[in-house]
């Protein structure tokens, strides 16, 4: 971890100098573009909408890059822009179609749209499990279960307290093990 964050330096300076603005913020894109991808598609689920909101993400990492302080690692920097993009983009989503987005038919169609969609498979039934869950708890199940974020940096990028975000987590687990059981 912490040749990862050495290498998060080394792509800092880089952008911090006019000369090499653009390799620091390219390398900083490649680094993370994957994994800030995921986590968006498994918040707005499309890949159309993913890559929207990712270059969303994008332009305001350009943008916000020069005022970043290190006052937090860049990888969670990044997940809260991401995070934030993402909801941002859900609420636009929700006012347009006037339908609460907690209302499971919406994700759920979005999901069964998928070509290689399979309500028999395991991963899918988990994902539908997922989208029955309140925002907040999908957002903070997401981030433990696929990006194995300890509590401690979710609760920066998330801005709550870790014992809050434990409590969400376990009501989470326990929605999903019932839906997978009872579905």
């Amino acid at each position: 971890m912490a040749n990862n964050h050495l290498e998060d330096n080394v792509l800092l300076q880089e952008f911090r100098v006019p000369a090499t603005r653009e390799k620091g913020f390219t390398g900083i894109i490649k680094k993370y573009q994957e994994r800030l991808y995921w986590h968006i598609r498994r918040l707005v689920i499309n890949h159309e909408d993913a890559n929207d909101v990712l270059q969303n993400v994008f332009i305001k990492i350009w943008h916000g890059l020069e005022n970043f302080r290190e006052d937090a690692r860049l990888y969670t920097w990044l997940y809260r822009i991401a995070t934030n993009e993402s909801l941002s983009f859900l609420e636009q989503k929700k006012r347009k179609r006037a339908v609460p987005i907690e209302n499971e038919s919406t994700m759920a169609d979005a999901l069964k749209a998928e070509k290689d969609f399979d309500p028999n498979k395991i991963e899918w039934k988990l994902q539908m499990a997922i989208q029955q869950l309140p925002e907040k708890q999908r957002l903070v199940f997401n981030l433990r279960y696929y990006d194995e974020m300890p509590y401690e940096e979710m609760s920066r990028v998330l801005d709550t307290s870790e014992g809050a975000l434990k409590a969400s987590y376990h009501h989470a687990v326990k929605k999903i093990e019932d839906f997978i059981l009872n579905h």
